[in-house]
C-alpha cells in the first residue's frame, strides 16, 4: 500500500497537523490536489489517465522539478505528472504540469467515490474548490468568491463556512475584511473543507517525501520502477 505516516515523517507537521490550510501558500509549487476516499492511490492514478503499471519508483517533490514536463505545446496537449499517496483514509494525488484532475473530476467520483479537488489557479484566479461524489459535482466556489457556488448541493458546506468566519450568519455575505488578507480567507475556508472532510496532508509532499510518480498526459520522460 501507497502511504504517507511511516514514510520517514517525524512531526505532527510532516504528518498533516495543519489539515490542509497550508495549501492556501502552494500558488505556483502544484497544479493541484486530488483527494479521493473510497478508491486505492493506484485506482486514483488510474482514473486520471495514468498507467497504473508504470509507476516511478517512490520520488521526492523536489525532484519533480528536475523532469523535462511541458505545460505548454502549441497544438498537442502539455505534460501531466501525478504523485500518488494515502493519509487518513483518503488517497490523494498532487499535480504537476498539464493535469487532469478538473476535467475528470466526474470520472474520478463514480461507483460511490467521493472526491475534493484543489486547484491553486495562480494565474488566473480565484483558488477553486469542487467536491464529486458518485459521479456528480456537488458542490463548488472560488476561494475569496464563496458565496458563489455551484453544484447540485451547492449549499453543502455553507455551515462551516459560516463556523470558520468566512461567510456571515446568511451564507452570501462574505465577513469583514478585516478577519486578514486574501490567504487568511482561503486557509480559514481550507480549513473548513478539510475539518468536514476529515482530511490532512503532510507539508513534506512537496519536499522531501517519496510517492510514486505517473504520468497521465503528454510525454515527460518518467523512469518506470
Amino acid at each position: 500500500m501507497i502511504g504517507v505516516i511511516g514514510e520517514g515523517s517525524r512531526g505532527a507537521e510532516e504528518r498533516g497537523g495543519d489539515g490542509i490550510q497550508w495549501l492556501a501558500d502552494t500558488d505556483g509549487e502544484v497544479a493541484g490536489v486530488v483527494f479521493a476516499r473510497g478508491i486505492p492511490p493506484e485506482e486514483l492514478a488510474r482514473r486520471m489517465g495514468a498507467d497504473p503499471a508504470a509507476a516511478t519508483g517512490p520520488i521526492s517533490g523536489r525532484e519533480i522539478w528536475d523532469l523535462d514536463i511541458e505545460t505548454y505545446r502549441p497544438g498537442d496537449d502539455g505534460d501531466g505528472v501525478i504523485r500518488v499517496g494515502e493519509q487518513d483514509g483518503w488517497s490523494f494525488a498532487i499535480e504537476y504540469g498539464d493535469s487532469t484532475g478538473g476535467e475528470l473530476l466526474t470520472e474520478i467520483a463514480r461507483e460511490g467515490a467521493e472526491v475534493v479537488h484543489f486547484r491553486p489557479m495562480p494565474e488566473q484566479p480565484p483558488a477553486l474548490l469542487d467536491y464529486a461524489r458518485d459521479g456528480a459535482v456537488l458542490c463548488g466556489f472560488g476561494l475569496g468568491q464563496e458565496r458563489w457556488r455551484w453544484g447540485q448541493e451547492p449549499d453543502l458546506l455553507v455551515p462551516e463556512l459560516i463556523a470558520a468566519n468566512v461567510l456571515e450568519a446568511d451564507g452570501v455575505t462574505p465577513c469583514t475584511p478585516g478577519l486578514g488578507p486574501a490567504t487568511g480567507v482561503r486557509r480559514r475556508t481550507l480549513g473548513a473543507v478539510g475539518r468536514h472532510f476529515g482530511l490532512r496532508l503532510p507539508r513534506g509532499v512537496l519536499g522531501e517525501l517519496r510517492l510514486p510518480a505517473y504520468v497521465v498526459r503528454g510525454r515527460p520522460e518518467l523512469e518506470p520502477r
